[in-house]
């Protein structure tokens, strides 16, 4: 069985992503207050919606993952709400913080150690690095339909401006660094599913934020260049590459969620974060689509950076080679961060067999159980308190066993280190 620790570090990456959380709250509210008072009411309004449309997403992803396990509460914030509050507080756009707020109850008694703290027969540790798993992904949905989006129009809104000031700058730096550090705790959630010799290190965890720095960093520039001089076409741009990675996504045959809906939604969803970085949803020969979805981005900002530099060169008079240096800048930070990438696939990726991964074949993730159920039985209780059940589905009414539950984030890692 693979063992479930919720490190120290892990606990500062937790208080940590409720304080970007924050600080993002009071950054969104400044920047839009600052676009009003500009009088600049489309980028207002496109801020707005960016606003909008990301929390719906991540509200309905929480509710459906409540619902998908049988609305059972692990925490004792969690347990505070009826059904029907639970419901409110979604439609209201707070249930995601509920999550939070479940994830910082186990994190706290853990990294205190409080004793006789126990939620739902868990000890608080496993029950964090549990929790942890649906926030992780959770904040990543948010990260590329909210942040980054954001992140294009701020420098959009710069270059357009030309120019320099301390706000936007420290905006657009902040954004692009919480959305890498996101992505890295996302990795150090799957790490959870492999064995304590595969524990990720410092080195590693750093490495693997560089790389996405990189890659988000150049391909924000791109899209923000284009945008610049021809802000109406990006969103036929958005749609047009959206449906063709989202044609990519469908053919990789995902199965993440536990509905035809909710897959249909995550398929999307892939798609959109494709749009601006990789994310392995494929099993199997990784590698080859990596390559070729690197290959299509690289395209892409070709095309972004030629379609700027003929508006922007209309007149060859004028010709600016400072707009060509840019495109080499932009393309060298690209391939800068697919090296590094591949530095720590060959020196930190774990090499991992599918037992690394798969615990027997009839357990699942750690899940809160009752001892006093009929309709579940213990496989073993381990002296750690850890506690694994056989897989059950949640299925409107009654539960089968031989089915799998709570076993998203299983199935990402096993993508991930196929």
């Amino acid at each position: 069985m693979a063992h479930f620790e919720f490190q120290r570090l892990d606990f500062f990456l937790t208080i940590g992503g409720l304080v970007a959380l924050i600080l993002d709250i009071i950054l969104d509210v400044y920047t839009a207050l600052d676009f009003y008072n500009d009088w600049d009411y489309i980028r207002l309004g496109a801020f707005v919606f960016f606003l909008i449309a990301s929390s719906l997403l991540v509200q309905t992803y929480s509710w459906l993952w409540y619902k998908y396990d049988g609305f059972e509460m692990i925490t004792n914030v969690e347990k505070i709400p009826s059904f029907k509050s639970l419901k409110v507080l979604h439609i209201l756009q707070l249930g995601t913080y509920l999550r939070h707020m479940g994830v910082m109850e186990t994190a706290i008694c853990k990294y205190l150690r409080l004793k006789g703290v126990k939620t739902s027969g868990l000890d608080p540790g496993d029950a964090a690095v549990c929790l942890s798993h649906d926030v992780a992904m959770l904040r990543i949905v948010e990260a590329f339909s909210e942040s980054l989006p954001q992140l294009v129009l701020m420098v959009t809104t710069h270059i357009q401006r030309g120019q320099l000031h301390a706000f936007p700058i420290l905006k657009a730096v902040a954004s692009a660094f919480f959305v890498s550090m996101t992505v890295m705790s996302y990795h150090r959630s799957l790490r959870s599913f492999l064995k304590d010799k595969h524990e990720q290190t410092i080195a590693a965890s750093a490495i693997y934020l560089i790389w996405n720095l990189l890659l988000i960093s150049a391909r924000v520039s791109a899209l923000a260049l284009f945008t610049s001089e021809l802000p109406c076409y990006i969103c036929t741009h958005f749609l047009c590459s959206w449906f063709v990675l989202f044609i990519f996504v469908w053919c990789t045959q995902t199965n993440f969620m536990n509905s035809k809906g909710g897959e249909v939604l995550y398929r999307g969803t892939v798609a959109l974060i494709w749009y601006f970085n990789w994310f392995n949803v494929v099993k199997g020969d990784t590698l080859r689509w990596t390559i070729i979805y690197h290959g299509y981005i690289v395209a892409d900002i070709t095309l972004l950076w030629g379609l700027w530099f003929w508006k922007i060169n209309s007149d060859l008079t004028n010709f600016n080679y400072e707009h060509l240096i840019a495109y080499f800048c932009i393309l060298f930070f690209y391939i800068i961060g697919i090296g590094v990438k591949s530095i720590y696939y060959y020196c930190f990726h774990p090499k991992v067999t599918s037992t690394d991964l798969q615990c027997e074949e009839d357990t699942v993730d750690i899940v809160p159980l009752r001892r006093d159920s009929p309709e579940e039985r213990v496989e073993d209780v381990p002296d750690n308190g850890i506690m694994f059940r056989m897989a059950t589905v949640h299925t409107p009414g009654r539960r089968e066993p031989g089915d799998k539950v709570n076993m998203r984030m299983r199935k990402l890692a096993e993508n991930f280190y196929s």
